[in-house]
């Protein structure tokens, strides 16, 4: 067999593919190789996923179809070993209940009478940077997985580079402000903390260019030539009519970072992408490869143009969107002619070894403490690498006020609506509720509880505002129904089936004859019949009624077995059970 070997990776990509594929076979994963783009030579991405449970899915990029398959199986590890796949939802009574949720090393701290963080979570540095204030309860730190109030909080066990104490930080904080940053699985422990590292950097500076406008210089020609494969896929968009700027990210030498920004003449929009690698060479190439990562030439249309609002560009909100899809507002100022930093032909590369030690040199002159988890319970090292204050993608106040359980009281109470016959009061007090604790009517109902719904049904397209349009009808207030009816119209139609839309229309139409006591319902019906449906009419006259008030919707049990969707990311968890059970250490 041809042996493939490329800077970075301390195993033959061939070796890698097989083995990985192996690994995944082995642990009952029926992985398909989705879709492929190779838009421009020597830039292949790859969508692969588990035909038994599409929602576990990865992407691979690389400079050749073997390089983006490997990507996309490790990315599929470090996914599995970190159960990323599952950090949104909520895994059901059962698993709540289980020997253990997350990892047979989790522990749990019983909530404290007063609310106060328990002793034994955290260190000093932690507890000041996630709770400056002394205002985070305790009660908000129950993970989303589990929603198990009776057991306490979940902590993961994470060994601190500076002195190899082992802290137990909380799943709940590392689910809400880290999400996928510092993830990495590889052929080697070496190999896969690089990456893990690489990949904190490259979306801390990117996060610090951006947020400062900072203008970077170009990385020079001379320098250029020497990545012949980089300058092919360079040339291919520049003909293809999008002007490609590569800009040295180091900040003058400090970080391995690069920058390469894609121009859209057609629509005056840019795309900024950034890679990190100790290795100048891998870290160009990663950048040039996920700028076109999922996406045909034609998919380079959806970006926003440049801006001289600084202030817009630098916020919160600007940078988490670059974190989700890279399509956030950048400054004018990134191009600048006079670049904030002089060009670095920076080299930090070595063994993996050799860089991850170089890496952690970094973070040691930053002063940055650097937290661990290894897993290798699935026969592939893999790792999650925290970096308070480098690599939150959130910050730490969403724990207070956007933390991922904040409707998790909520869930059995909303689940059991469809099928509830409460007296009218109390459908018109969860209204209040809702208010009070300060959901937001666009929110989806699924993200806030947890539940992967499938496409098919109401649930999926189900926001607050229009869940306070069929509370509103279950209470008997059809002045608020209508509200929320046309809200519902106005906000979330667009993703609608034509059915449901028709439904809602129908509604509307209803409340507002509702609204006009002149008029005899009667001597509409017939017309009423012929715009939307003799069964459309039927229904929504009797949710204006009181009655079936919740179209769409069903009873939802404590172990989700009405949701085919999520049922098979459990069966996919079990899967993962089962080998922690078998081959932790």
């Amino acid at each position: 067999m041809t042996q493939t070997f490329i800077p970075g990776k301390d195993a033959a990509l061939e070796d890698s593919i097989q083995r990985f594929y192996q690994q995944l076979s082995a642990l009952g994963f029926n992985i398909e190789e989705a879709s492929w783009l190779n838009p421009v030579p020597h830039v292949w991405s790859v969508h692969i996923r588990d035909r038994d449970c599409p929602l576990c899915f990865t992407n691979g990029k690389g400079a050749s179809k073997k390089a983006a398959l490997a990507s996309a199986l490790g990315e599929y590890f470090e996914r599995l070993s970190t159960n990323y796949f599952f950090a949104d939802f909520y895994l059901g009574h059962s698993i709540a209940q289980g020997d253990f949720v997350h990892y047979p090393n989790e522990k749990w701290f019983p909530l404290t009478a007063d609310d106060t963080l328990p002793h034994g979570i955290l260190d000093d540095r932690l507890r000041n940077f996630y709770d400056p204030d002394g205002a985070l309860r305790a009660g908000a730190l129950v993970d989303l997985q589990s929603g198990n109030k009776e057991r306490g909080i979940c902590a993961l066990p994470f060994t601190r580079q500076s002195d190899q104490a082992v802290i137990y930080i909380p799943m709940n904080i590392i689910g809400n402000l880290y999400v996928s940053n510092g993830m990495s699985a590889g052929n080697t422990a070496n190999e896969a903390r690089v990456q893990a590292l690489s990949e904190v950097f490259e979306r801390h500076i990117k996060n610090r260019i951006i947020a400062e406008s900072i203008s970077l210089p170009l990385i020079p020609q001379t320098v250029l030539d020497r990545y012949p494969g980089v300058l092919a896929a360079i040339s291919r968009l520049e003909e293809e009519g999008f002007p490609i700027f590569a800009y040295d990210a180091s900040l003058g030498g400090e970080y391995p970072v690069i920058c390469v920004v894609l121009f859209n003449p057609a629509n005056g929009t840019c795309f900024a992408s950034f890679g990190a690698h100790p290795d100048f060479g891998v870290a160009l190439e990663r950048t040039v490869t996920e700028l076109l990562q999922g996406r045909s030439l034609k998919d380079l249309d959806v970006f926003t143009p440049p801006t001289f609002d600084d202030e817009e560009v630098a916020e919160q909100t600007n940078l988490e969107t670059h974190f989700i899809d890279s399509s956030g507002l950048i400054s004018w100022d990134l191009f600048k002619e006079d670049a904030d930093y002089p060009f670095v032909d920076w080299n930090f590369s070595g063994t993996t070894g050799a860089e991850f030690a170089a890496m952690m040199e970094i973070f040691r002159r930053k002063e940055a403490e650097v937290y661990i988890a290894d897993y290798e319970h699935l026969g592939v090292y893999a790792c999650r690498i925290l970096v308070p204050g480098m690599s939150d993608i959130y910050p730490a106040e969403d724990l207070l006020f956007a933390n991922n359980t904040m409707a998790a009281h909520l869930r059995d109470e909303l689940l059991s609506l469809p099928e509830s016959q409460w007296p009218p009061e109390r459908y018109l007090a969860l209204i209040e509720r809702l208010d009070d604790e300060g959901l937001d009517d666009f929110t989806r109902v699924r993200e806030l509880l947890g539940l992967a719904t499938g496409r098919d049904n109401g649930w999926f397209t189900l926001r607050v505002g229009e869940l306070k349009a069929m509370l509103a009808l279950a209470g008997g207030d059809l002045e608020q129904a209508l509200i929320w009816t046309e809200w519902t119209l106005d906000f979330n139609s667009s993703v609608f089936s034509p059915q449901r839309e028709n439904y809602y229309r129908c509604l509307q139409t209803l409340l507002l004859l509702a609204q006009e006591s002149g008029r005899d319902p009667a001597q509409y019906r017939t017309a009423f019949e012929r715009m939307y449906g003799a069964a459309t009419l039927a229904s929504a006259t009797a949710a204006l009624r009181g009655k079936q008030c919740f179209a769409g919707l069903f009873t939802i049990d404590g172990d989700l077995h009405a949701l085919p969707a999520h049922r098979a990311l459990l069966a996919a968890y079990e899967k993962l059970q089962l080998a922690k059970r078998r081959h932790w250490r």
